[in-house]
């Protein structure tokens, strides 16, 4: 699952296991976001930093060894937020580092190590003057030990909720003041990708202009999330169906963020749209993240 924390104003990384080359985040704070890469459950030398917002929200850097002066710096005005989530990622291949923007495929900070390393784990933490509220995504943070065979592990499942009580190994992949989960839910013929509210009890789907309530629904586990931001119609071939029609034209997971929330919802192929249930209405986007296997 996602994980959810809050960092206090002591410039004090926390630190998680990497699961891949990528973590992708959000993070609302007033500046100075910060988040280590390094080799080891603490800092470590070598090891990269990337602070976002810093200098009172006016620029972002990668630095290298604690030691100035930072490898890259680029002015980012604005860039972070003390009322909303923004989403980011970092990736790392061959000693190259980028940053980027959640739903942008560019990055605003690149960088290449002649010395690379191999990275195992990550800390979060912000300072100056900044406390923080994260969501890590859970493709970011590697799984425990398993216990049963990779193959039945690496199964996608959707699991009956009963009783409000969700399934071990939910699925983060939004947020609206609380985790969103990912998932679906008949109604009129059709299985509708939607949203799940832990504490309303019920998934949310969007169909015929409207958002409608359900509490026979199912949630997707034992997955871990990767989001690609498309256009329109342009399903990439890797998009994790999730649903169909009435007619039976299959439906994938999408997001986006709305009114300070990450919603989601489904991905309509031949309509060019993702439309989520939001505010009691269905409404479409042209520009999204798709969810892919």
């Amino acid at each position: 699952m996602a994980i959810t924390l809050s960092t206090d104003n002591k410039l004090e990384y926390r630190f998680y296991p990497v699961n891949g080359r990528q973590i992708q985040f959000r993070i609302k704070a007033p500046n100075d976001a910060h988040i280590a890469l390094t080799t080891g459950p603490n800092e470590s030398d070598p090891m990269w930093e990337v602070f976002i917002g810093g200098w009172n929200n006016s620029k972002s850097v990668v630095r290298k060894n604690r030691t100035k002066p930072d490898v890259i710096e680029v002015n980012t005005p604005n860039i972070l937020s003390a009322d909303e989530l923004r989403g980011f990622w970092i990736r790392w291949n061959d000693g190259e580092i980028t940053v980027g923007m959640e739903g942008e495929q560019s990055s605003f900070l690149s960088y290449t190590d002649p010395e690379p390393f191999e990275i195992t784990h990550f800390g979060v933490c912000t300072g100056w003057g900044a406390s923080g509220e994260w969501l890590i995504e859970d493709a970011t943070v590697a799984a425990p030990t398993p216990s049963a065979p990779d193959d039945q592990l690496s199964s996608i499942i959707w699991s009956d909720v009963k009783g409000g009580v969700l399934p071990p190994g939910a699925v983060v992949g939004g947020e609206d003041d609380e985790p969103l989960y990912i998932g679906r839910a008949n109604h009129e013929g059709a299985l509708l990708p939607g949203k799940v509210k832990f504490s309303h009890g019920v998934c949310y789907v969007a169909w015929g202009g409207l958002e409608h309530t359900k509490t026979e629904y199912q949630v997707l586990c034992n997955c871990s999330p990767m989001w690609m931001p498309v256009s329109g119609n342009n399903i990439p071939p890797n998009a994790l169906p999730a649903g169909q029609t009435e007619d039976g034209e299959p439906l994938f997971v999408g997001r986006i963020n709305h009114q300070n929330t990450l919603t989601l919802g489904k991905v309509h192929p031949s309509h060019g749209c993702l439309y989520i249930p939001f505010g009691g209405e269905e409404i479409p986007f042209n520009d999204y993240e798709i969810l892919i296997n």
